[in-house]
């Protein structure tokens, strides 16, 4: 099924599309000159393609109706630099600079365009490095407030960006990071 499709058959059965969160994400670590071109084509199609195409199947019917939200996820290595994640880093780096323009070309017509920026969050996806002590450390060590995000942390950003209480905020990367990214 493609992406139009399932934005068309939400909107039908709604009768509107008010807000948009593009969470599909990979992640994979590999030094640089390890990267396959299979490897960098898969995470800029989930990351970044994906992700933009969606927001302009969506925007479509939000430019359309005169109002909408679209957060896109992010990630703190959009801002810096993480050994072994040369094309998340990349990746990510692409929906932030995408973030902007979009909100630069819809904010005027009632659509604003946000996007959060996590720091290392304890999931599935990402536990056996975190289970890692020594990992965990260099992780931490990079925290000012020296803990891991929570998904409570990750999902009350993405609720006040859906809110009307960030009607002025658009075309931002709001970092959940701990202070990670202001160093």
């Amino acid at each position: 099924m493609s992406i139009d499709s399932v934005i068309h058959q939400v909107n039908m059965h709604f009768g509107r599309i008010d807000i948009l969160v593009n969470n599909a994400g990979l992640g994979d670590n590999h030094p640089a000159v390890h990267v396959t071109e299979e490897a960098w084509d898969n995470m800029m199609d989930v990351n970044l393609k994906g992700l933009f195409f969606c927001c302009q199947s969506a925007g479509k019917i939000m430019l359309a109706q005169g109002y909408g939200k679209i957060i896109n996820m992010s990630s703190q290595a959009s801002s810096v630099g993480i050994v072994d994640h040369a094309v998340y880093c990349a990746s990510k780096g692409g929906v932030n600079q995408l973030t902007k323009v979009l909100a630069l070309e819809w904010s005027a017509k009632g659509v604003n365009v946000n996007a959060v920026g996590p720091t290392f969050t304890y999931t599935p996806g990402n536990s056996e490095r975190l289970d890692d002590p020594a990992y965990l450390k260099g992780v931490l060590a990079r925290i000012p407030n020296r803990r891991l995000a929570e998904i409570s942390d990750v999902a009350g950003t993405v609720i006040y960006l859906a809110s009307p209480a960030s009607d002025m905020v658009t075309g931002i990367t709001l970092m959940v990071d701990g202070g990670w990214t202001v160093q």
